[in-house]
C-alpha cells in the first residue's frame, strides 16, 4: 500500500508536469515523454507482477491526456517493460550503463511508434526533417534525463519508505503502552 501511494503521487507529479508545465515552455519542446522515468523505475527496481498492470493504467491516462493517437503511450509503456522485464534476466540491471542503454533504446521506441503512427496516419510525406531533429532531439535530453530521473526517484522513494517506517515505529512507541 505504501509503494502505491509512493507511485501515485510521483506519477501525478509527471503527468502534470508532462502535461500542464513542458508545453508551457519553448526549451521543452525537445523534452521526452517524463513518464518513461517510472514505467523504467517500475520496470527496473520494482519486480511486481501486478506492474504490466499500472503501466496499462498509465498509458491509458497519457493516451486520455495527449493528443498523440490512442494507445500509442499504451504500447510504448509495455514495449518497454517487456523489453526491460526480459533483459533484467540476463543483465545486471543495477548498472549505470545499462540504465544509459535501456533509456535510449526506451526513448527510441517511443519514437519509433510516434513515427510509425505518423507515417500510418498521414503517409511518407508527411515525416519532415524536423520531424528527425525532434527525435533526436528527444533522445539527446533522454539521455542525460532519464537515468537522473531513475537515480532520483530512487533516492526519493526509499526517502519515503524509511519516513514511514520511522512513523509507524514512533506510532508502535507511542501507543503501545
Amino acid at each position: 500500500m505504501v509503494n502505491f501511494i509512493f507511485f501515485f503521487f510521483s506519477n501525478l507529479i509527471l503527468v502534470i508536469t508532462q502535461t500542464v508545465v513542458v508545453p508551457n515552455f519553448s526549451w521543452f519542446s525537445y523534452c521526452f515523454d517524463l513518464m518513461i522515468i517510472n514505467v523504467l523505475y517500475l520496470s527496473l527496481f520494482y519486480p511486481h507482477y501486478g506492474v504490466p498492470f499500472w503501466i496499462v493504467i498509465l498509458g491509458s491516462v497519457m493516451d486520455s491526456l495527449s493528443n498523440a493517437p490512442f494507445f500509442l503511450h499504451t504500447t510504448a509503456y509495455l514495449c518497454i517493460y517487456l523489453i526491460v522485464f526480459f533483459l533484467r534476466r540476463l543483465v545486471f540491471q543495477h548498472s549505470a550503463v545499462f540504465i544509459f542503454i535501456v533509456s535510449l533504446a526506451s526513448v527510441c521506441i517511443y519514437q519509433g511508434l510516434v513515427m510509425f503512427s505518423v507515417f500510418l496516419l498521414q503517409g511518407h510525406k508527411a515525416i519532415t526533417t524536423t520531424d528527425y531533429r525532434l527525435c533526436i532531439g528527444q533522445i539527446i535530453w533522454a539521455a542525460v534525463g532519464i537515468p537522473f530521473g531513475i537515480w532520483f526517484t530512487k533516492i526519493i522513494h526509499q526517502n519515503f519508505l524509511y519516513a514511514v517506517e520511522q512513523t509507524r515505529r514512533h506510532m508502535v512507541r507511542k501507543y503501545r503502552g
